[in-house]
């Protein structure tokens, strides 16, 4: 495998706000737009995801979600105790950017670059994002891979375990945890829902995280996202009109995300294949990787056949 270390970055804007990408390349790749997840920033892929893409004649492109990383923030504080209680009686909620925002940023980011048709990858929440970028904009999609994700609102009926509830909670309530709070919360959170038995620990994951850290300066949007997801309407007729192939992969074991939520999209989203892989949970790691690269690539290249 070749490493390419070399990039472009920059800035794209959708009304406003500031949406910060990095552009893999090469240029005359195929574009891959990727969508990442809650609280997630651009850093968060796998190298060996970008690195697959890119062998295989790919051109990735991933950016920081609003209310993350370099991108704009913004400034409401969530009042935990008043949303908890409407979320468990299914009250409406109310969060100062959509879903479907979050979508928008993304498509200001293909005209940015002058990109008319990309692959989409979304994963988890950005899965959520790039259901909608799939249905509402179908001639910018050229193919879409749907990662650990859901076309559902998240409710008590189909919500994360508890102990990965409990986390997510803590993460929203404390943002300005101390560096070694944050990765002791990293370790448990990574533990929960990376593959079981990995090794979390370790000295390098400490470095990364703080790394992470530094570069977000501010942990605060975690909490804006989480309640723009909870005040989103599902998208169970939205991605009907999925236009775009769709191989859906989603973890036996994913705690985060029940795969009854990967089964539903299945049946709702037209001529989508479903890959269910035993010991994933909600991460995709090297091991996981290496159970769908060929279906990844059989999708990508029947959307795009290789010259």
């Amino acid at each position: 495998m070749r490493e390419n270390t070399e990039y472009s970055e920059g800035f794209a804007e959708n009304n406003g706000v500031k949406i910060f990408y990095r552009d893999y390349g090469p240029a005359e790749g195929d574009p891959v737009l990727m969508v990442h997840g809650l609280g997630a920033q651009l850093v968060h892929w796998p190298p060996h995801l970008i690195q697959f893409l890119q062998d295989h004649n790919f051109r990735p492109i991933t950016y920081d979600n609003r209310d993350v990383g370099l991108s704009s923030r913004f400034s409401g504080t969530p009042s935990f105790i008043l949303d908890y209680i409407k979320y468990f009686l299914r009250l409406p909620i109310n969060s100062e950017y959509t879903i479907d925002d979050m979508a928008e940023d993304g498509i200001k980011l293909l005209e940015k670059l002058s990109i008319n048709q990309a692959h989409v990858i979304g994963t988890s929440m950005g899965g959520m994002i790039a259901q909608i970028i799939s249905a509402q904009y179908p001639n910018k999609v050229k193919s879409f891979t749907l990662i650990a994700s859901t076309a559902s609102t998240p409710s008590p009926m189909n919500a994360p375990t508890k102990s990965v509830r409990d986390l997510m909670l803590e993460r929203s309530k404390n943002p300005n945890a101390s560096v070694e709070e944050v990765i002791k919360r990293e370790i448990k959170i990574v533990t929960l829902i990376g593959m079981e038995g990995r090794v979390v620990d370790t000295p390098e994951f400490r470095k990364e995280t703080i790394q992470n850290l530094k570069r977000a300066q501010d942990g605060s949007g975690y909490a804006r996202q989480l309640l723009s997801i909870l005040a989103s309407k599902d998208r169970l007729k939205k991605i009907q009109k999925i236009k775009a192939p769709t191989l859906i992969i989603h973890g036996k074991n994913d705690p985060m995300i029940r795969p009854k939520n990967a089964y539903k999209m299945h049946k709702l989203i037209p001529h989508s294949k479903l890959k269910i892989i035993e010991n994933m949970r909600h991460l995709i790691e090297p091991e996981i990787l290496l159970q769908f690269e060929k279906d990844l690539l059989d999708h990508l290249h029947l959307a795009s056949p290789p010259h």
